[in-house]
């Protein structure tokens, strides 16, 4: 299948996940911060796993200048620090019980421009090999499964009704697929290779920035290990997925 192809399908997959929200109606608010936060833990683990086992060295392998790629690991860390300093923006639930419409919209927003991002580094990925694409999508995923949990809490408990959630966070996944379009458009003009580490970056920042600090600050040792445990599984598997691939 042809990269296009690849992008199309993964986009469609990834719509799909927006949906997950769905299967956590019956458990209502205390099942879903049960399952969010291993979920956050073994995400931080997966997207880290991601960056650095898969996606770095595979974009210094093909770079002529090996500082060129830290240069855009760096500017994808910032682009999404500078994403979220703008919008005010957190991928998880918040703590305050005054959730509101306006922090509802403001969340649907982000979620879009993320998701559009997201879009960009996966096609990117899969243009430059559809091995580190599909490894690429996969990490995405395991961060967007935890994220759209979250956020289908926040928008419920803002207001809005179970069909309006899952409407919204289904209309705000599809820029992943504009995302994707747009950068295979881009590689028919030119090179897009510095797509795979920019996206690196992105994942870095989020892991680092977003998700270890929300499993970091809990005091019960059995909460600890288990979080510390599923942020481990999160590694390994993308360990498990470099050692398979090269074999």
């Amino acid at each position: 299948m042809e990269p296009l192809g690849w992008i199309l399908a993964s986009s469609a997959m990834m719509s799909a996940i927006a949906l997950v929200g769905a299967v956590t109606i019956p458990l209502g608010a205390r099942g879903r911060e049960r399952l969010i936060l291993p979920l956050v833990a073994f995400s931080a683990g997966s997207l880290l796993g991601g960056a650095f086992l898969h996606m770095i060295p595979e974009a210094a392998e093909r770079a002529d200048d090996d500082l060129s790629v830290f240069i855009w690991v760096l500017a994808g860390f910032t682009t999404f620090f500078a994403l979220e300093q703008f919008l005010h923006w957190h991928h998880w639930h918040h703590d305050s019980g005054e959730q509101s419409s306006p922090l509802n919209r403001l969340m649907v927003i982000g979620d879009s421009l993320h998701n559009l991002l997201g879009g960009v580094a996966v096609a990117g990925a899969f243009i430059v090999d559809v091995p580190l694409g599909i490894t690429t999508w996969i990490v995405a995923a395991a961060h967007e499964i935890p994220q759209e949990l979250g956020k289908f809490g926040v928008l419920l408990h803002g207001g809005w009704s179970y069909g309006k959630a899952l409407l919204v966070s289904l209309a705000s996944s599809l820029t992943f697929l504009v995302g994707g379009l747009f950068a295979y458009l881009a590689s028919v003009q030119g090179d897009v290779s510095f797509l795979v580490p920019f996206a690196a970056g992105n994942f870095l920042y989020i892991a680092a920035s977003d998700l270890v600090p929300e499993v970091n600050k809990h005091h019960r040792m059995s909460t600890n290990a288990l979080h510390f445990t599923s942020f481990a599984a999160g590694i390994a598997l993308l360990l498990l997925i470099e050692r398979i691939a090269n074999r």
